[in-house]
């Protein structure tokens, strides 16, 4: 995709399926990652993971990242390896998050690849994670934290601003001008109404729109509380146990907060709750001081 010839769009991830998101954008001698995202799911997807980008890393000049999901995020440290050597910008919470995010994927890799070894049922000999823990601790100091709403100055006629999308803590669209162009990228939108979070902006204007479309033909149900409610009190009634599988971002502290409000309104028993989760309690955290 061209716009007269000043900028040229190349789809990296994310086109033909939900997850791997990467924008490269060449504009004015300048190359700009848009998301940095690890595949995810079926076997075929996340193998692309392991092939090299079409494109010399070292000749990235800056990345942007709209959110800390893995699926935007979680290529970083191979990036980083494969000879990238500039800038990581987003909001101050999505590098947080994006590094509890990264570091937990480098366990779960180290731990696999070990276990492969061990029980020989890899056939690569030996295995090996993706990227180790090692990786992501070169990876964090590129790490550069911005405001909301604020224009930044990339490089001469080229700037961007961050723009709060609700989705998760310190999730954002961004806007990219570029000369007289603009470049809008959705990131993952949040919902209008949101326990945890604000309604997600609306982008102005825009020459050209780049939009996630994951939920785009699909309603979320509006009674979810009442729900939960009802689980949670026929369980109890029957002396039972309620194990809720969860993302650890966001999710799990939505459910959290959640059950604290039945709690408070005596939909519900006072009955104990764990959250075993420790990427869950530091995304907790994260939210903890970045609300005080």
């Amino acid at each position: 995709m061209k716009t007269e010839e000043q900028a040229t769009v190349t789809f990296l991830g994310a086109a033909g399926t939900v997850t791997g998101s990467k924008y490269l954008i060449k504009a004015l001698g300048k190359s700009i990652l848009i998301d940095c995202g690890m595949f995810q799911g079926l076997k075929e997807l996340r193998l692309l993971n392991w092939d090299k980008l079409p494109v010399n890393c070292s000749e990235i000049d800056i990345v942007l990242l709209t959110h800390g999901h893995l699926d935007h995020v979680g290529y970083l440290p191979r990036l980083v390896n494969d000879g990238f050597s500039g800038k990581i910008m987003a909001t101050a919470p999505t590098l947080e998050i994006a590094k509890i995010i990264l570091e937990d994927s480098a366990r779960i890799q180290e731990e696999d690849a070990e276990r492969a070894n061990k029980h020989g049922y890899s056939k690569h000999k030996p295995a090996k994670p993706l990227y180790t823990l090692k990786d992501v601790e070169k990876t964090t100091p590129h790490f550069s934290s911005h405001p909301l709403n604020e224009w930044i100055d990339l490089f001469e006629n080229i700037s961007c601003r961050f723009r709060y999308n609700g989705h998760i803590i310190g999730a954002t669209f961004i806007e990219m001008k570029v000369e007289n162009k603009l470049f809008v990228f959705s990131g993952d939108i949040g919902r209008e109404k949101d326990e945890l979070l604000f309604a997600p902006e609306k982008p102005e204007n825009a020459d050209i729109l780049f939009i996630e479309s994951t939920y785009g033909n699909k309603l979320h149900p509006e009674n979810g509380e009442d729900k939960l409610a009802e689980v949670i009190n026929h369980a109890a009634q029957n002396q039972g146990t309620i194990i809720i599988p969860s993302f650890a971002v966001e999710r799990a502290q939505l459910l959290i907060y959640l059950i604290w409000q039945l709690r408070k309104k005596k939909l519900i028993p006072n009955i104990l709750v764990y959250m075993e989760s420790l990427m869950g309690k530091n995304e907790l955290d994260i939210f903890s001081h970045n609300t005080e």
